[in-house]
């Protein structure tokens, strides 16, 4: 799972931003589950496709990385 997390955090900005917008919730929640957050990784994979992907989106282009609720 470590080389997961270093392939997300290593994607050019854009790309990220990208992932987020298209497949985010299933990339970004198998990153949350993969840091060690499995509760918020599952409930991004489950609920994301609604409004959670947004986000991801504000936290990328705001901190250039994606950051976890209740952190």
């Amino acid at each position: 799972m470590k080389e997961y997390i270093k392939f997300v955090d290593d994607l050019p900005l854009i790309v990220k931003v990208l992932l987020a917008i298209f497949v985010g919730p299933i990339v970004y929640g198998i990153y949350r589950i993969a840091k060690g957050k499995l509760l918020i990784g599952i409930l991004w994979i489950i609920f994301g496709y609604f409004f959670i992907f947004i986000i991801d989106i504000v936290t990328l282009v705001m901190n250039g990385k994606i950051t976890f609720l209740l952190e």
